[in-house]
């Protein structure tokens, strides 16, 4: 997976290519923690993810990240998870 971030007025997009999977969720949060910015995440260019990381997608989206492009098959992920979840 690459990670990319363009930031603009205390505003980051992180923007995600390739197979996103839970190796690499503990590199993104420290990015996304170091930034001191806050910040959307852009999948346009996710192709693939695993369990853990429809987890911490929504986990994101419930402390208030934008998920942007995200593909329809990982949205219902993260829904189905989330309802699962409670």
């Amino acid at each position: 997976m690459k990670i990319e971030k363009v930031s603009q007025g205390g505003m980051a997009t992180v923007r995600l290519i390739g197979h996103f999977q839970s190796e690499h969720v503990g590199e993104l949060q420290k990015q996304l923690l170091g930034s001191g910015t806050q910040f959307v995440l852009d999948l346009k260019e996710v192709t693939i993810v695993d369990v853990d990381v429809v987890r911490f997608l929504g986990a994101c989206e419930s402390k208030g990240v934008k998920i942007l492009h995200c593909a329809r098959y990982i949205r219902e992920w993260i829904l189905r998870e989330q309802q699962r979840n409670g």
